[in-house]
């Protein structure tokens, strides 16, 4: 790490220390407060306009609509989350066993932003710090300095508009954005809270600070003969298309069995569909990785884009690909994540099969990540569930809308999705403000619990 960056980073730590010693003191009415004018000021139209608008235009990466619909859902739902949930002081008391918690601030949290999300993120991440009563420095992606530099600044405004220090939210400033900014920040906060690609959220677990994490994506959903497959391919059409497909959550396979195959390729072909045939995959293929990696004039980019880059001709009305494969694995691309408005279809036989495919394409990329099934067979949902190294199991649902919170489903609104060990991360949950919390244990005494060697160990003794 240079010197420069050690310094600089080091003048906005100490900046953000004083900040969040005075929010040490704050009330929980106080913290809600600004956390809910954080909110509105984003959620105002005009405002998240401009920001959709220069997210699309800076990242060149998804599209106006899908930036201002997580702009309005996100930052709305994550709000609602924290409503009336205790962050400070006692926030829990068990009288049963004595034991009251008492919530405290984490301190400083170092924030990462990927490229992909640089709209709402960086708002739910500063929302999550407060509530915890935490100041927070935000280093972008450079690809969305600027984006992240008009958002922090209204965030900023609010804060001093309601008598908080602006300071509790602090961005990396745009010419100061580099690997080696980041690297220094990450050293020198408290907790890092970083949202990215693997490099990235590898760099947060090596950087000797408590980090929170999230591995890659490449979800996989399951259909079988029990569903309405026109309802079905609405679902996956909405998923694949949002935002052209930035979201690690969208359907990067679909494993459908065997005997609804034909039929569901021709209801998502209705829904906008375009099944790849012929050299055409091979064309597609080559468009799309580079010396085996993502080529980034694919990624998140509209599909004529795609057909234009891939040779292929993209009749009229298409708004994503289908492309069908049976292998699994590197020599396979097509399994794996693909951030790119593609979707590729597999068949299963017997459910096991299915089980089985989701095993094996998560294993490839997105261990720990998340699946899918659109099934009315309770049974096979806790098949799936039981079965598969995902932290989350979308039922019925649009993964990438559902995955991360959605007003139709009881996830907590993110845009964190911690993977569990499987994917090297700390959490397997939708990561939000009650990570960014220390809690203290108070215990008083009680009666004695101490049960008799016969309680504990039962018929074990006789053996």
């Amino acid at each position: 790490m240079s010197q420069n960056a050690k310094e600089y980073v080091a003048s906005l730590i100490d900046r953000a220390r004083k900040a969040q010693a005075i929010a040490d003191k704050f009330t929980q009415e106080k913290v809600d407060e600004l956390c809910t004018a954080i909110a509105w000021n984003i959620v105002k139209p005009e405002t998240a306009e401009k920001i959709a608008t220069m997210a699309v235009k800076e990242s060149t990466l998804g599209n106006y609509d899908g930036k201002y619909a997580k702009l309005m859902t996100k930052i709305r739902g994550g709000l609602r989350d924290m409503k009336g949930q205790k962050s400070v002081g006692v926030i829990e008391r068990d009288d049963e066993k004595k034991i009251m918690k008492v919530a405290k601030p984490v301190g400083v949290v170092a924030a990462l932003v990927p490229c992909t999300n640089p709209e709402a993120t960086p708002v739910l991440k500063s929302m999550f710090a407060i509530k915890g009563r935490n100041a927070i420095v935000i280093a972008p992606h450079p690809r969305t300095k600027n984006t992240n530099t008009y958002i922090v600044n209204i965030v900023r405004e609010t804060l001093k508009k309601y008598g908080a220090p602006e300071d509790l939210v602090i961005a990396v400033d745009p010419e100061h954005v580099s690997m080696d900014v980041s690297g220094e920040l990450m050293a020198q906060a408290d907790l890092v809270l970083a949202t990215g690609g693997g490099g990235m959220v590898k760099a947060a677990y090596s950087s000797g600070t408590p980090a929170y994490g999230v591995g890659q994506g490449n979800a996989v959903t399951v259909v079988d003969e029990t569903v309405d497959l026109k309802e079905v391919a609405n679902k996956i059409m909405r998923s694949k298309t949002f935002d052209f497909a930035t979201s690690c959550s969208t359907e990067n396979s679909c494993v459908v069995q065997v005997g609804i195959y034909e039929k569901f390729v021709k209801a998502m072909e209705a829904e906008g569909g375009y099944l790849v045939t012929g050299d055409e995959k091979e064309k597609l293929q080559n468009a799309m990785w580079h010396d085996g990696h993502l080529s980034r004039a694919i990624v998140a980019q509209a599909p004529e884009t795609i057909a234009k880059e891939a040779g292929i001709e993209l009749p009229e009305g298409k708004t994503f690909f289908m492309v069908e494969e049976t292998g699994i694995g590197a020599d396979y691309p097509f399994s794996g994540e693909k951030l790119s408005v593609v979707t590729t279809l597999f068949k299963y036989g017997q459910f096991q099969e299915a089980i089985d495919k989701v095993n094996a394409i998560t294993a490839y990329h997105g261990s720990g990540h998340s699946c899918g099934i659109h099934t009315n067979d309770e049974e096979r949902i806790l098949a799936l569930a039981l079965n598969t190294k995902t932290s989350r199991l979308m039922v019925r649902q649009p993964q990438c809308l559902a995955n991360s919170g959605a007003w139709t489903n009881g996830m907590p609104m993110t845009l964190t999705l911690g993977c569990g060990t499987w994917g090297g991360n700390i959490a397997s949950e939708n990561v939000s403000w009650k990570h960014l919390i220390n809690v203290t244990w108070v215990s008083s005494p009680i009666e004695s619990t101490q049960p008799t060697d016969e309680e504990l160990f039962g018929h074990i003794m006789l053996d």
